[in-house]
């Protein structure tokens, strides 16, 4: 892949991460480069950027729940659920994730969080990752003017990269797709304000 060489990535070729903003900090910017000769897997960079003072300090951050490798599941915005346990045949559960090529998944922080960290593990037998995001909230504070970024990259396999459009912008979550013939993934970032007073909505 044509990537930076003395970009600081998070990890190295199919090898889990742990990344944490710094308390207070919010993540802003997501770059990734793909190889298919190091098992369909990306290479990750983050970076992150403190909040407004007009946020105060967040009153409690956590790790939202686990977004499976390979699962064929969507996760409603309104707060995770756990997909139910299907065990099947090896030969038939590759038969059916070939098949069912495009698997749309999608997460967002509850109780009104900001992303402030990703965590991941590779998983060989189905050359994906699991994903989970660690969230931040900020005393009541409530999102608004949402949208959704195009899809990075813009098309499997290629370099990827997303950076807040402007400052007082958050990430809240993300839909993905995962190929089940290309063996990669496209995101669509969830990019939101968040007011300056408390609201009574516990999630939005």
């Amino acid at each position: 892949p044509n990537y930076i060489y003395d970009e600081e990535f998070v990890n190295t070729w199919r090898q889990g991460f742990n990344f944490q903003c710094p308390h207070g900090e919010a993540l802003v910017a997501v770059r990734s480069y793909f190889s298919e000769e190091e098992g369909m897997d990306r290479l990750w960079s983050f970076e992150c950027q403190p909040t407004p003072p007009s946020l105060g300090e967040p009153t409690e951050c956590w790790w939202d729940d686990i977004n499976r490798a390979g699962m064929e599941c969507h996760a409603p915005p309104s707060g995770p659920q756990k997909p139910p346990k299907i065990k099947l045949h090896s030969e038939l559960k590759k038969n059916l994730q070939l098949r069912l090529s495009i698997v749309p998944l999608s997460s967002t922080c509850t109780n009104n969080g900001l992303v402030a960290g990703i965590q991941s593990q590779y998983f060989p037998a189905v050359l994906d990752r699991e994903w989970q995001f660690y969230c931040c909230r900020y005393s009541r504070r409530c999102p608004y003017s949402c949208w959704k970024t195009t899809d990075v990259p813009e098309y499997y396999r290629e370099e990827g990269e997303m950076v807040i459009p402007s400052y007082g912008y958050f990430i809240r979550g993300a839909q993905t797709t995962f190929s089940g013939v290309l063996r990669d993934r496209q995101w669509k970032y969830i990019v939101c304000r968040m007011t300056d007073f408390d609201c009574e909505f516990q999630n939005f």
